[in-house]
């Protein structure tokens, strides 16, 4: 198996346990819903950077829900120690992905010039 092949399962089982962990512990406010878009560790598993999206709610929201990610990161990483057995347990960060967003506003963009057009 190659290095980054290990790395990309890595990842994807990172993936999956962060956005089981989040669902289990639950950002107590309704308007959004946290979503783990995707996962990047280093080559040395001591890093890994969570892209996540944040659907629903204002700006403010989305922010408390960052700080609620920061705030519990230190329980995620030893929660994610006990369940995968990794020869380092990496630290994480948390970063908002905007792709969807954007994905989001460039199809607006394309209906309003569709709707022009007719």
């Amino acid at each position: 198996m190659t290095a980054s092949t290990r790395i990309a399962r890595v990842n994807e089982i990172l993936k999956r346990e962060i956005a089981d962990l989040l669902e289990k512990k639950s950002f107590k406010d309704g308007s959004c819903l946290i979503s783990v878009t995707e996962v990047n560790t280093a080559p040395n598993l001591r890093n890994a950077t969570v892209y996540v999206s944040i659907f629903g709610g204002d700006d403010k929201t989305k922010r408390k829900a960052v700080q609620f990610l920061l705030k519990n990161r230190y329980d995620l990483q030893k929660k994610i120690a006990r369940d995968i057995v990794l020869k380092y347990t990496p630290v994480l960060e948390f970063v908002v992905d905007k792709k969807i967003e954007d994905g989001d506003r460039v199809l607006s963009i394309i209906r309003e010039l569709e709707k022009d057009e007719k």
